[in-house]
């Protein structure tokens, strides 16, 4: 989008807004990270079109109407998409050595030197309006479908090896997975059915319908999948897994595949895995201060055990390669054995499971305590023998990192005895217990206030705890003094091109922290239930999961929504 700099002098040279107006609407948005741009377009303060244009001439450059334009597939995928979406840059013609550029930034002078460079042509700059430039990205997708007719009319071939390195199914594969990585898709799943190939992203956690194939092709993305993957293409009976990496300008990822037999043919899973993200720190992962300081103060100990608990796809493996990457420092040795590696860590051994060899983990662990670990992590405790020997690991000066898939905190340390694991071990060893969801963010571009009535309020007193929420948030300064539930600020996404109109954009995790007291440790040796383990929490104000889903939601980054549908197991 046009800088704020060069929009307000624009407004001004045409009288668009007078001075008072914009000091009124600057006032609106402030804090509510809503680009001025995209607000006075969504309050039709100025129209599209005609302010686009007037900013081209003030600007000295062309102005295209791009959504007029027919693009040649040829001339449009010069520019490879994933760019096209990340810099909002569309080539529409070429001629006489010249690219015809649209952009909604004429001053990014960097990109267009790269696309010079790329496609070796002389540019040509033209200022599109924004609905154009999200209409022309569109044109990607209509070029798979045209290649999609050319296949459904070739001859079927018998060799599937030719079929998966056909030129229009490796086209099919590629944008697939590139579309996928531009959407920040999290897996891509392609499910036959009787007539059709069902394409579904995971974005944010949910699952999206993004395209269906013809029967016809089948085959081919099969075919084409299993060579990326190195698997067998003529096993079609068995569940597969397999890897591939794509490297791309700006990103590199890992993708790990299963392929599972079904009633209308193999269903594939890729499950995307950035390796070229960066780490996140704990703060950006979503802890408060408080849980903070607890986190901090326990993974500095020499032993112990933490425990991160939730269900899958909770985000619980990347809270530990967090800590992980907290503690990897040249004077201590790090092991893992996982399944599978999902992130490649540098200083740290990472081993996985393979069971049909007999590598597990209680073997694998065994096989790391000879090894003169400091710091062990195991991807999951799943039975009794695995789990006594992390917890006498930690009582012989290992500080040991591990997952459980419990509900929450509180139900995580019963679980462990009932696996077999004495309770004496059990209160000497745990350092902490992280329980965890992952909620989706509200969208910063169109995110709206509103108040709960009372109606809505007694809807939410039957799913949860009103009055102990209530009570966090009046210590947390959202509820003022004498004041009640119904005059709590929270916060939607009312859907914007930024977030293809669903009102969120990314996830972020709530938490509880069960931290071991000697009270707690008291209960539990004599056998407490889950309720007076519960009973003590709240006398030691553990703040829960819905209480610190209910404190992000008044602080504007998520919705009750997604508390609800993430909580209410």
């Amino acid at each position: 989008m046009l800088s704020i700099e060069i929009l307000k002098k624009i407004l001004e040279k045409e009288k668009i807004i007078s001075k008072e107006k914009m000091l009124e609407i600057e006032k609106e948005i402030e804090g509510k990270n809503i680009p001025l741009e995209e607000y006075l377009l969504s309050k039709n303060i100025i129209d599209e079109d005609s302010f686009y244009e007037k900013a081209a001439f003030y600007l000295e450059i062309p102005f295209v109407d791009i959504k007029k334009q027919i693009i040649p597939h040829d001339v449009l995928t010069l520019i490879p998409e994933p760019i096209a979406q990340t810099y909002k840059i569309i080539s529409f013609k070429r001629e006489n050595g010249f690219l015809k550029i649209a952009s909604l930034d004429p001053l990014n002078l960097q990109i267009f030197e790269f696309i010079k460079r790329k496609t070796d042509l002389e540019l040509k700059i033209h200022l599109a309006t924004p609905s154009g430039i999200k209409k022309a990205l569109q044109y990607y997708h209509i070029g798979l479908k045209a290649e999609l007719n050319i296949i459904s009319k070739e001859e079927s071939y018998t060799e599937l090896q030719k079929i998966g390195s056909d030129l229009p199914i490796i086209k099919i594969v590629d944008t697939l997975i590139e579309y996928a990585i531009i959407q920040n898709a999290s897996d891509i799943h392609i499910e036959p059915a009787e007539k059709e190939v069902n394409v579904r992203y995971r974005i944010d956690g949910i699952l999206k319908n993004i395209m269906n194939f013809p029967k016809n092709i089948q085959a081919g993305i099969i075919a084409r999948i299993k060579i990326l993957s190195n698997l067998k293409l003529d096993e079609h009976r068995l569940p597969q897994d397999g890897r591939f990496k794509i490297n791309g300008i700006d990103y590199k990822i890992s993708f790990r595949v299963s392929i599972l037999p079904t009633f209308h043919g193999e269903k594939i899973v890729l499950r995307l895995l950035n390796e070229s993200s960066k780490m996140l720190s704990l703060e950006q992962l979503g802890f408060q201060s408080e849980t903070l300081s607890i986190i901090k103060k326990n993974i500095t100990k020499p032993h112990g055990i933490i425990f991160v608990t939730g269900p899958t796809g909770s985000g619980k493996t990347t809270t530990l390669y967090t800590i992980m990457n907290i503690l990897n420092t040249q004077e201590v040795n790090i092991s893992t054995i996982e399944d599978p590696i999902e992130y490649h860590m540098p200083r740290i051994n990472q081993s996985q499971v393979a069971p049909k060899i007999g590598f597990t983990f209680a073997k694998g662990l065994r096989a790391l305590l000879r090894q003169d670990p400091n710091i062990i992590m195991i991807g999951e405790i799943r039975d009794k023998e695995t789990a006594e020997i992390a917890t006498n690991a930690a009582m012989t000066g290992h500080l040991v990192l591990s997952t459980l898939h419990t509900n929450d905190a509180i139900s995580s340390l019963p679980r462990l005895i009932n696996m077999g694991v004495p309770a004496f071990l059990v209160v000497g060893t745990c350092n902490i217990v992280i329980a965890q969801r992952l909620v989706r963010k509200i969208c910063k571009h169109c995110s709206q206030g509103y108040k709960l009535n009372n109606e809505q309020i007694e809807e939410l007193r039957k799913k949860f705890n009103i009055d102990s929420i209530s009570k966090i948030l009046n210590e947390k300064g959202k509820i003022p003094e004498g004041q009640n539930f119904n005059n709590i600020s929270f916060f939607k996404g009312k859907g914007c091109n930024q977030c293809d109109n669903n009102g969120y954009k990314g996830r972020i995790g709530i938490y509880e922290i069960l931290e071991m007291t000697p009270a707690l440790s008291d209960l539990i040796i004599s056998k407490a239930s889950i309720e007076q383990i519960a009973e003590l929490t709240r006398k030691q104000k553990m703040i829960t999961m819905v209480e610190d889903g209910f404190i992000k939601a008044a602080n504007g980054i998520t919705t009750i929504e997604e508390i609800i549908r993430t909580t209410m197991d």
